[in-house]
């Protein structure tokens, strides 16, 4: 009898952990560095030095850590660090380094029950409907981080931002019964095969291609560098929107003003995330469908091109055409690089590619924040700056532009073929 094939269930509750792990944290973190600056007095700087920081120090967490554990693991341990890193966040009281040292401690959270263990899980129980399951996954980051934006301004202004900080890392923790219980690492950890298929797919005879291999590739140091520059565009928009919007007039400093302020980031954050959602479903449909590389370049230089937008908002206009374009292309962003990554190098590769690509993209993600922040204060004006972020953005377009044909496919073409002849003979 034909087994049950469960990837799909598998794939929902990768969607809802991936949510509370990434969503909840990364994209409603920024809500609160203008309560930083108010209460603890810390300039802009110092306020996104502490993820570049943790960032930098984390580096070698993915290549030694995360190829050596289960996903389900990692995911597990990873939530219960972030935890901890929101209830300290809740109750430091304006000490620098304290501030950093849980930079490092999210972050570490971050790299090993972030994005990696989720792509791995999807990868494994897929093939021919990678990027659909991709992106249904990438959605739950969308919609729980959505929903976080919809929460975090009612409960901090109905409590105070150290108890809202608290209460977020207290809900990173609904991730480990689905983890313990719903969740398995592979298709073969049930007796099944990728898609439901009867036989595995052609692609898990490859070999695991060693480190040393991978960095001596140029297509791969294409996808890193390419990755790297749009990865790092996004992480300045996303963490600078706010302080963005402060210099574009909504400097009322009346409890109007900042209400006016939070509900504008509110409607940007809720924005970009809900079409995150639609981006992930759509580009996912179209990465199976035709050559990722292009439906990649074209995500790319998207994403470039809403940069200069964010520029436009001010009191007087809405920040939603911005939000739309740029959440669009955020979405697919960020699933395209795994899909990439196994097409390229092979999913028993793709633990070991992803365990450089992420750790890397996060030093992007989080020093080109911090580069934005120099510059604003260099030149007095954000203007200068998100140029400069535009031009690092079109860098990494054109970077996936000059990608080669996969290599991962033509060996898979090439045991199909291996396979056939066998068959016949």
């Amino acid at each position: 009898m034909r087994k049950t094939f469960y990837g799909w269930w598998v794939t929902l509750a990768a969607f809802l952990t991936f949510g509370i792990a990434v969503g909840l944290p990364y994209y409603n973190m920024p809500f609160f560095y203008d309560y930083f600056q108010r209460e603890f007095h810390w300039t802009k700087g110092q306020i996104t030095f502490g993820f570049p920081l943790a960032a930098l120090l984390t580096l070698w967490i993915g290549p030694v850590l995360v190829p050596r554990f289960s996903p389900r693991k990692l995911i597990l341990v990873g939530t219960a660090l972030t935890c901890a890193a929101f209830l300290g966040f809740g109750t430091m009281h304006g000490s620098l380094w304290v501030y950093y040292g849980l930079w490092f401690l999210y972050t570490v959270g971050y790299i090993l029950s972030g994005p990696i263990p989720h792509q791995l899980i999807v990868s494994h129980w897929f093939r021919r409907n990678r990027g659909k399951a991709m992106g249904i996954l990438y959605v739950g980051v969308g919609l729980i981080g959505f929903l976080g934006s919809y929460l975090v301004k009612p409960l901090t202004e109905g409590t105070n931002f150290h108890s809202a900080l608290m209460v977020w890392g207290a809900l990173v923790l609904l991730a480990w019964p689905l983890a313990l219980f719903a969740i398995r690492d592979r298709a073969g950890d049930m007796g099944l095969h990728p898609d439901g298929d009867s036989q595995p797919p052609a692609e898990n005879q490859m070999a695991s291609l060693s480190f040393g291999y991978l960095l001596r590739q140029y297509s791969f140091w294409l996808l890193l560098i390419g990755s790297f520059c749009s990865i790092g565009a996004i992480g300045a928009v996303n963490f600078h929107m706010k302080f963005v919007f402060l210099d574009q007039g909504f400097t009322d400093r009346t409890k109007e003003g900042v209400a006016l302020l939070n509900s504008t980031w509110r409607v940007a954050s809720m924005t970009i995330l809900a079409t995150s959602i639609a981006g992930r479903l759509a580009i996912g449909g179209l990465a199976d469908r035709f050559s990722k590389k292009w439906v990649m370049t074209v995500t790319y230089f998207l994403v470039a091109a809403t940069i200069p937008m964010l520029l436009t908002v001010s009191p007087a206009r809405s920040p939603v055409a911005f939000a739309v374009l740029f959440g669009f292309g955020m979405g697919a962003d960020y699933m395209l690089i795994p899909l990439m990554a196994a097409e390229q190098f092979g999913v028993n590769t793709l633990a070991r590619a992803m365990a450089i690509i992420l750790p890397v993209n996060t030093i992007g993600q989080t020093w080109f924040p911090y580069f934005v922040s120099i510059l604003r204060e260099r030149f007095g004006s954000y203007a200068m700056a998100l140029g400069a972020v535009f031009a690092v953005s079109v860098i990494g377009a054109l970077a996936i532009l000059l990608l080669p044909r996969h290599q991962a496919q033509d060996e898979t073409l090439r045991l199909q073929d291996s396979g056939r002849i066998a068959a016949r003979g």
